[in-house]
């Protein structure tokens, strides 16, 4: 079972929508108890970082994330779910992210030309990184996928696994081991999406 958290800030719909269209078994919730019985978690998010961080921490989501990581529970992060997976954002002051991944959200306008429109909102080809993510099992190189983001993953080579050109190589997606993170939306993303999402579904 798929379980999508909702805590407030997720395009949860069309997510629930993309695992239903491959035939997966998924639940959007808030309650702790069905999140820990999840055998995937999915981390959605749209908006602020500082307000998703808090929402995450108040309700105690956070903590649960954080120890289901530890346990070895797959989880992915999309978008801003993604975001909130690294120590901490340079999103309108500096915030304190979920600490699963290292590396620091910073604003793309530092890296991109000055010409690019902000957001970056469009479809992209993935350059693979490193040894070949389980996740990307289904899809090859070069493969388009939607984004929408001000903001971007840095300081984290280690761990990336997907980057994507706009003006500059941003990161697309990163993996520390059972913990995933997708800056792009999967669940925009047509068939490449669905790929990415069964192949997610499938890890052992």
């Amino acid at each position: 079972m798929i379980v999508i958290v909702d805590y407030g800030v997720g395009n949860l719909f069309s997510l629930k929508s993309s695992f239903a269209a491959i035939g997966a078994d998924v639940i959007v919730s808030s309650e702790a108890e069905v999140i820990r019985s999840a055998d995937k978690i999915i981390l959605p998010g749209v908006g602020a970082f500082e307000d998703a961080a808090k929402k995450l921490s108040d309700s105690g989501l956070g903590d649960l994330l954080c120890s289901l990581a530890a346990e070895g529970k797959y989880i992915m992060g999309i978008c801003l779910g993604m975001q909130l997976l690294f120590e901490k954002s340079l999103e309108y002051g500096s915030h304190k992210g979920l600490g699963l991944i290292k590396g620091t959200v910073k604003p793309i306008a530092e890296v991109i030309p000055a010409d690019y429109k902000i957001p970056h909102i469009g479809w992209n080809g993935l350059k693979l990184k490193g040894e070949k993510s389980p996740i990307f099992s289904k899809i090859k190189e070069g493969d388009y996928v939607y984004f929408v983001h001000s903001f971007y993953a840095a300081e984290c080579e280690e761990n990336t696994i997907a980057t994507a050109e706009y003006g500059a190589e941003l990161t697309a997606a990163v993996q520390n081991n059972n913990v995933i993170g997708c800056q792009f939306h999967p669940e925009k993303s047509g068939e490449v999406g669905l790929k990415i999402l069964s192949a997610f579904c499938e890890l052992e």
